[in-house]
């Protein structure tokens, strides 16, 4: 497949993982790619690990499976390094994107030797500063889209505003803060 862009996410139920996949499939099929956006389940409760994927393409994908060799991983629960391989099949031109107050460097010792690119961003601070409550996935959605280069910031900005409108419609008053988490958490993701 020509410029094929694979994400693994990683998180627990009820944090958003899923949600994030599918606005990042929707803010990405909104720029003309090709996308896929769905979940892994197992047991289905609250806190449970789950598993999101992404697949962007500039052409129709005819892959329909779960993705084993990543581009980008992120990890919503940094509990979950500790629990579940993060970094397997990552590849090392990619990188992880890991929620945590930590820097890469101190995350680094937990990924198994992973040699790529390793970021962080505080995603529990932004949104309970811009949300007053920890909602993680709008931060993560941020925060890959910046590290991953999958659109520009504008058009990211300007996509979740579109879909905040249609996803909040009988809540508006979330919308702007929502607006405010993403647009800090693009200005603060640590790595490289």
């Amino acid at each position: 497949m020509g410029n094929m862009l694979e994400i693994r996410w990683h998180g627990r139920g009820g944090q958003g993982a899923k949600t994030a996949s599918l606005l990042l499939a929707e803010a990405a099929f909104d720029t003309g790619k090709f996308i896929q956006g769905f979940p892994e389940y197992g047991p289905e409760r609250m806190g449970a690990p789950i598993t999101a994927y992404n697949r962007i393409s500039d052409e129709r994908c005819p892959i329909h499976s779960n993705i084993y060799e990543p581009d980008y991983v992120v990890v919503v629960d940094e509990t979950l390094i500790d629990v579940v391989d993060v970094t397997a099949g990552l590849k090392e031109t990619g990188g992880i994107i890991i929620n945590t107050s930590k820097t890469p460097e101190e995350v680094k010792s937990k990924l198994k030797g992973y040699k790529g690119g390793v970021y962080t961003i505080d995603a529990r601070e932004i949104s309970m500063a811009t949300l007053g409550r920890y909602f993680p996935n709008t931060p993560m959605l941020a925060a890959v889209v910046k590290v991953a280069k999958i659109m520009d910031e504008d058009t990211l900005i300007q996509s979740m505003e579109k879909s905040f409108h249609h996803k909040f419609a009988n809540k508006p008053h979330v919308i702007a803060p929502n607006m405010e988490a993403l647009k800090k958490s693009l200005s603060e993701v640590k790595g490289a």
